[in-house]
């Protein structure tokens, strides 16, 4: 990066934080402390109004603003295509506001420029699987609990879980405190916490039905950080299946979650996967067919067995 590059940097990086030290900007810009200095000292003789406070650092005089004053053809195609992606996976207020987001980039390119970063663009395409109706109903609630959120209000809704619970219902009334929204290999879940449960859970917003905000209020936990939040796991089945060479490939590419580690082996490639329930993993196995055997645990092999001669008596 040359000087001005550098000092433009300094000056934007001064807008987004506030007061940064001279030892923090040196560290970004890959420089030393002593150029920093330098740097400071330019930008005031060209009229940057630099605030040096001792033991704070420096800031920007209250009041100036600096606006971006160009794009690499990169920097736009990044903002261009982020822009789709919030306009396809978000409700409507947000898509709404990506595409004025667009508008505005364009606006500000030059001819060659924006020619430039639609020749870019033109060589990516954002896809979104999934039936059109479930995907209109997973924005709608995406926008209805997004509001809940903002306002701390509670919502109900009906849960249909993929595993059923020990009495043998998958469906349930949920009144939970909704925490945030987490985007995930393109579906949409909510971080909650469940009333039912008593703890937070994940929900996945494809499995809600009857979404509706409730009058009762919530306040988020003293201590409790959306963004450092992990969920504990609680995954204690190791499951092993050994896949043969020819569907390596497609088992690799589909990145299931539960996947730990791949070791190829002479006859094949050994999967280890870990579970909390051996039905999330059964369906998911015995699409592989005879091309995979599992080899622990023997439970999961006694019910491929069974299931096995359920298909052949039907066959």
């Amino acid at each position: 990066m040359n000087k001005s590059d550098r000092l433009l940097a300094i000056v934007l990086e001064l807008q987004r934080k506030r007061t940064l030290r001279a030892e923090d900007l040196a560290a970004t810009f890959e420089t030393s402390v002593r150029t920093i200095y330098r740097d400071m000292q330019a930008l005031s003789e060209a009229g940057v109004p630099i605030i040096g406070s001792p033991g704070q650092g420096y800031s920007l005089m209250e009041g100036f603003f600096l606006p971006p004053v160009r794009f690499t053809a990169e920097e736009a195609v990044a903002l261009l295509i982020g822009a789709d992606l919030v306009e396809q996976a978000f409700d409507r207020n947000y898509g709404n506001s990506a595409r004025d987001v667009q508008r505005k980039v364009e606006a500000i390119l030059s001819h060659e420029l924006l020619q430039e970063v639609s020749r870019i663009r033109s060589t990516f395409r954002l896809i979104h699987f999934g039936e059109q109706n479930l995907r209109k109903r997973e924005k709608q609630y995406a926008e209805l609990l997004h509001q809940a959120i903002m306002c701390r209000q509670k919502v109900r809704f009906r849960y249909k879980k993929h595993i059923p619970e020990p009495d043998g219902n998958r469906e349930s009334i949920r009144d939970v405190a909704p925490y945030g929204l987490v985007l995930t290999g393109g579906l949409w879940a909510l971080l909650a916490y469940c009333d039912l449960r008593k703890d937070i859970r994940r929900f996945r917003l494809t499995r809600m039905d009857g979404l509706t905000m409730l009058a009762d209020s919530f306040e988020l936990p003293e201590h409790f950080s959306f963004e450092d939040y992990k969920p504990p796991d609680n995954r204690e089945w190791e499951v092993q299946p050994l896949v043969q060479s020819a569907i390596s490939d497609q088992v690799k590419e589909e990145k299931s979650f539960y996947i730990e580690e791949m070791e190829e082996k002479p006859d094949g490639v050994l999967v280890k996967l870990r579970v909390r329930h051996l039905d999330e993993i059964f369906s998911w196995v015995l699409g592989m067919g005879a091309k995979a055997l599992v080899l622990e645990p023997s439970s999961l092999r006694e019910k491929i067995r069974e299931e096995a001669g359920k298909l052949l008596k039907r066959y």
